[in-house]
């Protein structure tokens, strides 16, 4: 019997896991900060609603091209600004509410309305009125004539949604697509399920699951292990070799709107001199930076505009490599010694290694270049915002987004009169080749103006296992369409949409209560000692609260213009900063949060839109299992390997154990992780290489998830803890009454057990409580290598999104549990020695 249920708990802990069938699941590096495409400019949005869950009016296809969607036709009146459409009549949303004239008449005028946070509402603001002239026919009156009116239909930003259930479209979002929202579990996934009732062909797959790595090297390794089906945007390009020599794989390139460029500042001297810019143009071997940049991928361009469109003109010929014509044109602008600039690079790699290849390529034709690396909050707020930069590298997503230089606000302070005018006549044509004319002349205009230097298209790069079929190669758009995806060779099963609830936070506080009592009981502590100390955790929590608001809210980064990306409309900008409260005075915003954390209201996260105290409680119910887990381990290898290598320190084993617990000190634990998940993981297939399932999926699951991550956390910490132990155990062996007790007849086990281990215990417990500490609040590279949705990954992605809301919240939670954790060690000395029990009184 007890070998059967070694086997059975073998076969349910190391099993490895296995897909759910019917179902594909999909790695994406970016998390979305909502599902509701009509609020937010983020790529990630659309990555996962756009087609799939929401649709429009029209929709972009893998070619580019424009076809009907939810409207069956069109026409357009002849001076291009009345459209008249025709609806679709059998079309119904997944809350069973039916789709007619209303809803489109709602969507566009939400979308226009002054308080708009629609990241396009400027193209919508040329609506002059949108009238429902049937059940199912709509009249929009353009103030202007649009020609591209149909496309941006076609964009995430105009899906049409419902009155009903707008306001929840960014946690629960509600449409009209194949697939329906069934649950996201913020920080970890965000899963689809197929629409039954849908009104055109249904999909094959049964399930979409969006599984959130954000680190490359994880992602790696989630694919290797079997994980995800793939990833429609590899992230890292550098594993692409090893992939394509494993024959589970197939790699897909396709192109994208994407256009990195070397941006400049014209507005500023030198660069205000075109022959300065010119000059920058002949400087840059394009194809090396792309090659470091893009690992070779991706196609060189000679202005804003991706290679794909029937549009594009090859200008890549008029600034050819050519470094002593670029030394001429800077002699002829005065420099013929060059200048000194600084070239100011966000994190993406392909800017921090491209960035490397153009400083080195400008110092050779004589510009001293100075790399500064900044991050994306600092950019968008530095760079974006104020102008404040020489050179950048950034690449250019939106769909055809060239009318960005008609802009005399924009960051690249280009202003031109003859390219405006291009512009404006482009916004009124509709005729497909004489706005591809346009398109042309526009491209030529900036190319000769040296505006920028225009380095590639951004590839799309794809990495699927073979049985997955029918997936877009190229990105005409930001979005993943899988209404046409299967994975062969799987049948499908049947999902409900039922989310399961998460697990209160009360036994989480009642736990806490309840090890204050019973530390408290045992220590003897007296009434005024439990509340002289209580007062001066609240005053340290008071002082911390302060500290933790003025350092994160003097950091640089506007959160509403991060979070409504780079070509989004100044109002709506204006529009979510009123929105968020950010427009308050400093003292209003602090007085406001403490106020609200004293009562536990933590507010409500700018990028998630969604209480904070709710996305802590989700996070809490990872990582302090984890840091149990961990800490459990941690002392139950620790303590008994240190009392073992003091009681042997003069014989081999002694020895032996000391020199293991130096190398685990030495070795980092995201070493160690990445290591567990290669043998364990990718090699062994025993466990998954990251990601939580829930708590809903079963206990042995969810352990199963998190036992690696606890044994690369508790490892170095046993080790630290072994050594502390030995230290402390063999000054207390030294004591007289160890002496004694020998000489009483006792055992050197009895010795070490009964007498010596209560007092060596005293530095220890110390140890443990730092140790408890660092585990709860320490763990964010171990949680990041993972894909764990733990707190700290959850403060590092605030960090990165500036949800300034978030950071401050959870920092002063981590803050509470270090100076609690304090308390309690305080009150545990007295237990484990009875000699401090006047301390406690």
């Amino acid at each position: 019997m007890p070998r059967f249920l070694a086997i059975l708990a073998f076969v349910l802990f190391f099993a490895p896991a296995a897909f759910a069938s019917g179902a594909l699941n999909v790695g994406v590096q970016l998390e979305p900060p909502g599902l509701d495409p009509t609020s937010g400019a983020a790529a990630a949005i659309d990555e996962i609603v756009y087609a799939n869950l929401f649709e429009g009016l029209t929709r972009i296809n893998e070619d580019g091209s424009v076809s009907p969607l939810l409207a069956e036709s069109w026409t357009v009146s002849e001076d291009g600004r009345i459209y008249e459409f025709k609806l679709r009549e059998d079309v119904r949303f997944h809350d069973g509410t039916a789709f007619d004239a209303d809803d489109v008449v709602f969507t566009l005028n939400r979308a226009k309305a002054p308080g708009s946070s629609n990241a396009q509402r400027p193209i919508f603001e040329t609506i002059e009125r949108v009238e429902a002239t049937g059940p199912y026919a709509v009249r929009v009156i353009l103030k202007e004539p649009l020609g591209a009116f149909p496309t941006y239909l076609g964009w995430g930003d105009a899906v049409i949604i419902a009155p009903e259930s707008a306001d929840a479209n960014a946690t629960h979002p509600v449409g009209t697509g194949p697939f329906k929202f069934q649950r996201w579990r913020k920080g970890a996934s965000a899963s689809l399920v197929r629409n039954e009732d849908y009104w055109g062909e249904r999909p094959a797959l049964d399930r979409i699951n969006f599984i959130f790595i954000p680190d490359p090297t994880a992602a790696f390794a989630a694919l290797m292990a079997g994980d995800v089906d793939g990833f429609p945007n590899y992230p890292a390009a550098e594993n692409l070799g090893l992939i394509e020599r494993d024959d589970r794989f197939r790699i897909v390139t396709g192109t994208s709107e994407g256009e990195m460029i070397l941006a400049i500042n014209n507005g500023a001297p030198p660069f205000n001199d075109i022959r300065v810019r010119r000059a920058l143009n002949h400087a840059i071997d394009k194809q090396a930076v792309i090659d470091a940049g893009l690992f070779g991928f991706g196609a060189p361009i000679g202005s804003h505009f991706p290679p794909h469109h029937p549009a594009y003109e090859d200008l890549t010929g008029l600034y050819p490599y050519d470094p002593a014509q670029a030394r001429r044109l800077l002699a002829q602008a005065g420099y013929p010694d060059g200048f000194e600039t600084t070239l100011t690079l966000p994190p993406p790699a392909y800017a921090r290694r491209g960035g490397e290849i153009v400083a080195a390529q400008l110092e050779a034709v004589g510009i001293e270049v100075r790399i500064r690396n900044i991050e994306w909050a600092q950019w968008l707020d530095q760079v974006f915002a104020n102008k404040n930069y020489d050179l950048t590298i950034v690449s250019h997503t939106e769909p055809l987004d060239i009318d960005i230089y008609a802009r005399d606000d924009y960051y690249f302070q280009y202003h031109s009169e003859a390219f405006n005018k291009i512009i404006a006549k482009l916004r009124r044509e509709s005729d497909p080749a004489r706005r591809d004319a346009l398109y042309r002349k526009a491209q030529e205009i900036i190319a000769k103006d040296a505006v920028n230097i225009f380095i590639a298209s951004s590839p799309k790069i794809a990495v699927w296992s073979k049985d997955v079929t029918g997936v877009w190669a190229n990105a005409p758009v930001q979005a993943n369409d899988f209404t046409q995806a299967d994975v062969t060779g799987r049948a499908a099963i049947a999902s409900g949409d039922h989310a399961p609830r998460m697990p209160p936070l009360w036994p989480i506080f009642v736990f806490i209560i309840a090890a204050f009592a019973i530390v408290a009981i045992f220590a003897k502590a007296s009434p005024a000692f439990l509340a002289s100390r209580a007062l001066s955790m609240a005053l340290t929590l008071f002082a911390a609260s302060l500290i933790i608001f003025l350092l994160i809210e003097v950091a640089p980064g506007d959160p509403a213009a991060f979070m409504m990306g780079l070509n989004a409309d100044p109002a709506a900008i204006d529009a979510l900063r009123e929105e968020l409260s950010l427009n308050q005075s400093l003292i209003a915003r602090y007085a406001s949060w403490i106020g609200g954390v004293m009562t536990g209201d933590f507010g409500v996260s700018y990028t998630y839109r969604t209480p904070v105290s709710e996305l802590m409680a989700e996070r809490l119910w990872v990582t302090l299992p984890l840091a149990l887990m961990a800490f459990a381990m941690s002392t139950l290898i620790g303590v008994p390997a240190g009392l073992a290598a003091a009681a042997r320190r003069h014989e081999r084993d002694g020895k032996a154990i000391v020199a293991t617990a130096q190398a685990g000190v030495a070795i980092p634990n995201f070493w160690l992780a990445i290591l567990l998940v290669m043998v364990f993981a990718v090699s062994l297939r025993w466990f998954s290489a990251g990601g939580f399932p829930g708590w809903e999926a079963g206990l042995f699951p969810a352990l199963k998830a998190l036992f690696l991550p606890a044994v690369a956390l508790a490892l170095p910490q046993a080790a630290i803890l072994t050594q502390i132990m030995r230290s402390a155990t063999i000054e207390t062996l030294r004591e007289d009454y160890i002496r004694t007790a020998r000489a009483k007849g006792l055992t050197r086990r009895e010795t070490l057990i009964r007498h010596a281990l209560r007092n060596a215990l005293i530095p220890v417990l110390t140890i443990l409580g730092l140790q408890f500490a660092f585990l709860l609040a320490g763990g964010v590279i171990i949680e990041n290598v993972f894909y764990l949705p733990g707190l700290g990954r959850m403060v590092f992605q605030a960090i990165a999104q500036r949800d300034l809301i978030v950071v401050e919240s959870v920092v002063m939670v981590l803050v509470f549990a270090v100076v609690a954790i304090a308390f309690l060690i305080d009150l545990a000395y007295a237990i484990v020695d009875p000699r401090l029990h006047g301390d406690a009184r």
